[in-house]
């Protein structure tokens, strides 16, 4: 009997959440009796909610960020310290966030809101070997592919224009391509995969 008891109270508890009607209640009251006291604390509550919100974000968007996942630290990150990308004769280096987050504020908070089911495939344990993530590369690197065509290679365009090229420094055959990439509207990932990581097994470059 007693257990059943308890079992009522708790679940009635959960119906009727005496807190939560004594929290509405003095919030009822201070409104009402402190108006200008309630617009100043919902004032600066906002402001440390934005300011938390994006903190976050700038915290979540670094290199030492990426690449505390070990998969992704013993896999792409070690390829992308043998790039260009990585060390070169300029000192010039893009980070992982240089590529893969977007700068404008909304393109980024859509960019997170997408990396969730990153978050939830590393909580899964989906990856957690080099053979593994060779297994799903091909898959995983179409992802990638898709992204920076559907958005004309964005985040490549933070550092890099066609039509700021100086042509006549370039080779032939390198000078020969941007110009029929300008000419067909090619966007960059469409000529440079395997840039930076290793292309998968089976990806034929010469077929695109």
């Amino acid at each position: 009997m007693a257990g059943r008891e308890e079992s009522q109270i708790l679940r009635r508890s959960w119906a009727r959440p005496e807190w939560l009607v004594v929290l509405l209640r003095f919030l009822q009251t201070t409104v009402s009796s402190r108006p200008l006291s309630a617009i100043l604390a919902a004032f600066v509550a906002g402001i440390l909610f934005w300011g938390a919100f994006n903190w976050s974000l700038e915290a979540t968007s670094t290199e030492t960020f990426c690449i505390s996942c070990h998969v992704m630290e013993e896999n792409v990150y070690r390829e992308y310290r043998k790039s260009a990308h990585f060390t070169n004769r300029t000192g010039v280096r893009a980070s992982c966030p240089d590529c893969h987050v977007p700068k404008e504020w909304v393109h980024k908070v859509v960019r997170k809101i997408g990396a969730t089911n990153e978050l939830f495939h590393w909580m899964l344990g989906s990856i957690s070997t080099p053979e593994e993530f060779n297994a799903k590369r091909l898959q995983l690197a179409g992802y990638v592919w898709t992204n920076m065509t559907a958005t004309d290679s964005r985040e490549c365009r933070n550092c890099h224009g066609i039509e700021y090229m100086n042509r006549k420094v370039q080779d032939a055959s390198s000078r020969t391509m941007h110009e029929l990439a300008e000419k067909w509207g090619t966007t960059c990932i469409e000529c440079h995969q395997g840039i930076v990581h290793t292309l998968p097994d089976g990806f034929d470059k010469e077929a695109v």
